[in-house]
């Protein structure tokens, strides 16, 4: 099992973690492990924990449209897939050829390609192309973190009221509160976590899961 991505766990809670939930399959484990053999890269894979709760939740939720902003090796995407209504589908935003020809045949063995539309463009692009009236159900940001909120914006404004937007690693690993912690993806984490907090559009709430996951419920 991958290392945990929640640095405030160790190696032997996060296992007694993952193996009190449901667990990942067979497809699920060579997907991460064909991602650990990238190297240290393959800490932009979420959590084995993350992604049972994004399937749970996603089927809680009914989604019927899905977002995601950041694929890599499309972990999440097969979680969120799994979890669609039934005729659902999920529209993956990646600038990577490389990375989510990784994602691809995982996403066949699962059974769920059908379920995944992904563009290969700057997610900005693929984002404000989507029509004005776009019913997005649920979200999920994972990508560079001085784009989050340009990612936010364009997401929200094409969002149903009652829509959640996952975003990830708002904890940045701790460095969010460390002073001495200056560069570009730490500012840009916390200018985002400062601007949603104070939102009178979404409902939030930051939980410590993975390395941190705000969710943003549309008013």
């Amino acid at each position: 099992m991958a290392d945990p991505k929640s640095f405030f766990l160790g190696a032997g809670i996060h296992e007694y973690l993952v193996a009190h939930g449901t667990p990942p399959d067979e497809v699920q484990l060579e997907l991460i492990a064909s991602t650990a053999a990238l190297g240290g890269i393959s800490m932009m894979q979420i959590s084995p924990e993350q992604g049972a709760f994004m399937t749970l939740l996603t089927r809680l939720l009914g989604v019927n449209l899905a977002v995601e902003v950041g694929t890599f090796t499309g972990y999440s995407a097969l979680c969120i897939a799994r979890g669609l209504a039934r005729g659902g589908r999920l529209i993956c935003c990646d600038i990577s050829e490389e990375w989510t020809a990784i994602a691809r045949p995982a996403w066949e063995r699962a059974g769920v390609a059908d379920r995944i539309d992904l563009r290969i463009a700057p997610a900005i692009e693929t984002l404000t192309a989507l029509p004005a009236d776009a019913v997005i159900d649920l979200a999920f940001i994972d990508a560079d973190k001085p784009s989050y909120a340009k990612y936010y914006e364009a997401i929200l404004s094409r969002m149903k009221p009652g829509g959640l937007i996952l975003v990830d690693n708002v904890l940045w690993s701790g460095a969010v509160i460390d002073a001495a912690v200056n560069d570009e993806n730490t500012l840009a984490i916390r200018a985002f976590n400062d601007l949603v907090a104070v939102d009178d559009r979404v409902d939030t709430v930051m939980i410590p899961l993975g390395d941190g996951i705000t969710f943003l419920r549309k008013r």
